[in-house]
């Protein structure tokens, strides 16, 4: 088996990685992507892709690409473009991003790099809650699986709870999210939290990672889009 060089994904920071063989993931998600993906079972393996920290909304600026999604779309070009320049001919389909739910925590699981929060989002050890999945793709490939990490989940040993304690809209009492709560809060004029997290930002988990204020106006402020079309 071949090992995957990551060396051109890290510079764009694309830096967190796995490969999975189809076969061998929980045989009810190995169904579904069979299924919806591969029903002529052209594929062996699952390559996840995320990033953590600032560095690809760093490469992303750089790149100048213009689009209405350019993170989405510069780490999908980047990753077949890094794919085929390693294996020249290899059969891959890009199935993330996409509007067809994959169940990103579960392989984030598997792969070791989620763990649950309060806030609803995963937050890892290493990169608290600044990281995301940017990438699926199923691939013809030979390459050595990944070993998940082992690290343990940083919330666990969490005695301050400052994410609770700094939400403006009370939305993480009790240890449950509430997301009514949120949006309310969100979609006010005078909200602090429009174009950003009050109680993300303030978790001390991975915080010399997280993302310039430009990152998080694009983030927040398409989310507010979503909010507001949607709910």
């Amino acid at each position: 088996m071949t090992p995957l060089d990551t060396t051109a994904l890290d510079r764009a920071g694309l830096n967190l990685q796995a490969v999975f063989n189809l076969d061998a993931l929980p045989a009810d998600m190995a169904a579904m992507l069979r299924e919806r993906f591969d029903p002529a079972r052209r594929y062996r393996q699952l390559i996840l892709i995320g990033h953590g920290g600032k560095t690809l909304w760093d490469a992303v600026q750089a790149s100048g690409i213009a689009s209405d999604n350019p993170i989405d779309d510069f780490s999908a070009a980047t990753v077949t473009q890094c794919l085929a320049a390693q294996f020249p001919g290899l059969d891959q389909q890009v199935i993330y991003p996409s509007d067809a739910p994959i169940g990103l925590q579960a392989l984030g699981a598997l792969a070791g790099w989620h763990h649950p929060s309060p806030l609803r989002i995963g937050i890892n050890e290493r990169w608290g809650t600044w990281y995301a999945y940017r990438v699926v793709v199923l691939a013809d490939s030979d390459l050595e699986p990944s070993r998940p990490e082992q690290r343990p989940s940083p919330c666990a040993s969490c005695q301050s709870q400052a994410c609770i304690a700094a939400c403006p809209a009370d939305a993480l009492q009790d240890g449950e999210f509430s997301l009514p709560k949120c949006i309310a809060y969100r979609r006010q004029a005078d909200s602090l939290c429009r174009t950003t997290c009050l109680a993300r930002i303030s978790c001390p988990v991975g915080s010399e990672h997280r993302y310039s204020d430009a990152q998080l106006f694009h983030t927040y402020s398409r989310s507010l889009q979503a909010i507001a079309q949607y709910c």
